[in-house]
């Protein structure tokens, strides 16, 4: 589990394909002395597992399901979003994460506002009814909030359904890689997890056994 507050940001230093997969060598602008076999780490959003580390990085193993549903953030010489699994006594500063990517989005717009810059995404179709003015949303591992949003219940008339805005902050921009981000550029997204809990407890509520079709 995951907060979507970037502990730092590091590069891909090598990448190499096996059979459809990639394994994946990332150092980190401050490689962690703790680091553990096994741990999570989430890569611009992505859940991922420490198969190897030393001094200067750590490797992950990714399969072809996880690059078929990522942005194309693989390739070497990459800046991404690092953050470790949340412990019990941090402090809570984000929204919950699961590192679980939902969908890709596109960079639309960037404007330079004063003192900040506003965004404008277009997410995968399937995600527009999780987006909610003013709610949450991870964007390439960052916890972010929704400024506007289209569509019914949405804010703003000129939108899609499937598109939302975002201000960003310097601060912001300054410890993360949304800085690099233009019109076009692909981002993972992942909605708010209370929201699809309660999305399934509302279609679910009539189900019963009985109801499955055998085929």
């Amino acid at each position: 589990m995951f907060t979507g507050i970037i502990e730092q940001v590091g590069q891909i230093a090598r990448t190499t394909e096996n059979e459809g997969n990639l394994t994946v060598t990332i150092q980190p602008a401050r490689m962690w002395a703790d680091v553990e076999l096994g741990e999570s780490i989430a890569v611009n959003g992505t859940c991922l597992t420490v198969t190897t580390w030393d001094a200067a990085g750590f490797t992950v193993d990714l399969s072809r399901e996880t690059l078929a549903k990522t942005a194309p953030h693989w390739r070497e010489g990459t800046k991404v979003n690092l953050e470790r699994a949340m412990t019990a006594h941090a402090r809570f500063g984000g929204h919950v994460v699961s590192g679980h990517v939902d969908g890709v989005g596109t960079v639309l717009r960037v404007d330079a506002q004063p003192g900040a810059y506003t965004m404008t995404v277009r997410a995968a179709p399937h995600l527009a009814r999780y987006l909610v003015p003013k709610g949450s949303v991870t964007v390439d591992g960052v916890s972010l909030t929704v400024v506007d949003a289209g569509g019914p219940a949405g804010s703003r008339a000129d939108l899609r359904p499937d598109e939302f805005t975002l201000w960003l902050v310097p601060h912001t921009l300054e410890v993360t890689t949304l800085h690099t981000w233009a019109a076009g550029t692909q981002v993972n997204l992942e909605a708010d997890q209370m929201a699809k809990y309660v999305e399934r407890l509302i279609l679910m509520r009539d189900w019963t056994p009985e109801q499955e079709v055998t085929v």
